[in-house]
């Protein structure tokens, strides 16, 4: 669940995402409907990791993610006829972007998960942006800070405190999973900053881009599983069905209906479907797995959302008649690779 609020700085002048790309027919399903739907979907990938590590090891179900993930988008490439990326430049960059933006998140999220809620997973998820904002100020140094940005990043960081309990010495939370889950965050945030260094400028659709990702990540996480889990003994029904769509729903379809959301009604909008991540995540975790709300987790989660969504926020440039600044203002932006 790399989140769309930190892909949507990334989210620039690409053929598939440009204004010129966007298909000519209006979408038989509005827009609205899509966007729902991407939020469950993305916000139930945290049970279906639950799910999934009950039969198998994390290595594995994340290894079924990545693989049935390139599975769908692959499938689409065929159907649209489009190529995967060429050049071992290029494939190295996908394969260190995947190690950040996929192996590294998606194992630890499925280790942190053998410990901690799911619903905590998801909440901690959404700290993303806050770690994004952050790193900004140090990699980026066209991402200019604010005292808005700053305010949100305080205001944030207070909302996961709230949610860990700090005021009664972090009882009843297990320090090793919430730490996985949100250095599973971080990885994200760090993860786009070196696609946005490196993979900018790569022709190409966004969804060829992350097919090729996804195909090196199944690799790195098929050597990890082959080295440090056993093979399944039994494959029950139910995990298997979760993990399958955990990658073929949650990292496939739901990438594909990303693009298509930010091509129709804009980044600023279809980025905010990862405030709506944690609630369903909660309320999928709460009512279908039984597990535990406390007050303290959906008022903490929603001090993070506010917080994150101030860090999103952006001073208008100001107008321009220099052609020189407006080369340079669009040749800032660059190709994503986003996956969830």
């Amino acid at each position: 669940m790399s989140t769309p609020t930190t892909a949507r700085r990334l989210l620039g002048k690409t053929s598939a995402l440009s204004p010129t790309a966007r298909p000519a027919r209006t979408a038989r399903v509005d827009w609205r409907l899509r966007f729902a739907l991407l939020s469950v979907v993305w916000g139930f990938s945290f049970l279906f990791i639950k799910l999934g590590t009950q039969a198998y090891a994390p290595f594995q179900v994340a290894l079924g993610r990545v693989f049935f993930g390139a599975l769908a988008l692959l499938a689409v490439l065929l159907v649209r006829r489009e190529p995967l990326p060429r050049g071992r430049r290029t494939w190295a960059h996908l394969t260190v972007a995947a190690l950040l933006l996929n192996t590294a998140p998606f194992a630890l999220f499925s280790y942190a998960e053998l410990s901690i809620p799911s619903s905590l997973a998801g909440i901690c998820n959404a700290t993303s942006p806050l770690w994004g904002m952050a790193l900004s100020l140090v990699a980026l140094s066209e991402d200019r800070p604010t005292r808005r940005r700053f305010a949100g990043l305080g205001l944030g960081f207070l909302g996961v405190l709230t949610v860990l309990g700090a005021w009664q010495g972090f009882a009843g939370i297990d320090a090793t999973g919430t730490a996985l889950a949100l250095l599973a965050s971080l990885c994200y945030p760090i993860g786009w900053i070196y696609v946005r260094r490196t993979l900018a400028s790569v022709p190409g659709s966004p969804v060829a881009l992350t097919g090729a990702q996804l195909m090196a990540s199944t690799v790195q996480l098929l050597l990890l599983s082959s080295l440090f889990t056993a093979a399944p003994a039994s494959f029950p029904l139910w995990p298997t069905l979760s993990v399958v769509a955990l990658g073929a729903l949650g990292t496939g379809m739901a990438l594909q209906m990303q693009y298509g959301l930010v091509a129709e009604i804009g980044p600023t909008t279809a980025q905010m479907v990862t405030y709506f991540i944690p609630v369903v995540a909660t309320t999928a975790g709460v009512v279908l797995l039984g597990e535990q709300l406390h007050w303290n987790t959906p008022v903490g989660a929603a001090v993070i959302l506010a917080g994150a969504a101030l860090t999103q926020t952006r001073t208008r440039p100001r107008a321009t008649t220099s052609t020189s600044t407006s080369t340079s203002t669009s040749t800032s932006t660059s190709t994503s690779t986003s996956t969830t």
